[in-house]
């Protein structure tokens, strides 16, 4: 840990290799993310890609070393959201196969169920989904993600469980 907070700092002071480093660290957790979210690896690869330039180019405004990695987490989660309005807003021409296949009995539902998931996600405060997909789709403990958005454990259990109730209700 003391590592990476040393390499935190040299980053911030303009080090590309040890900003390079820190990448290399959480990748793959940044790229699982992008995933879950966007149900697309280009388009993950795409989203994690923008999130680390953005993140290169204003490391050095990160006020406290230990919060990199929620920090990146965050601004991946903007980029995400941002390609899931994108998605939203798209017009796209159905071909008559994929006109049968959406006609199909039964195949609408699970789409339309994960859309409204999706729809119920981003309804949440922004904390409330960074602990809910830091937990579900990066697969962290409640000890890890309290220890990276700098809260309480309790706290990260209790908000992320008043959270799936919420969406839950919803979904009935």
């Amino acid at each position: 840990m003391g590592h990476d907070l040393e390499l935190v700092r040299q980053a911030k002071r303009g080090d590309a290799d040890a900003f390079a480093c820190l990448y290399q660290e959480i990748y793959e957790d940044l790229y699982r993310f992008a995933v879950y979210i966007l149900k697309d690896p280009v388009d993950a690869q795409d989203a994690v890609s923008e999130a680390v330039t953005d993140a290169f180019a204003s490391v050095g405004k990160l006020r406290r070393a230990e919060a990199f990695r929620g920090w990146m987490f965050r601004i991946l989660s903007a980029k995400c959201r941002r390609r899931l309005r994108d998605y939203a807003n798209r017009t796209v021409e159905l071909s008559d196969e994929l006109s049968e296949r959406l006609a199909a009995p039964g195949s609408f539902g699970d789409a339309a169920e994960q859309l409204q998931v999706r729809m119920l996600f981003w309804e949440l405060p922004a904390d409330d989904r960074m602990i809910i997909a830091m937990h579900v789709f990066a697969g962290y403990t409640s000890r890890e993600i309290a220890r990276q958005l700098h809260m309480n454990e309790n706290t990260v259990r209790s908000r992320e469980s008043r959270a799936l109730k919420k969406m839950k209700e919803k979904l009935k």
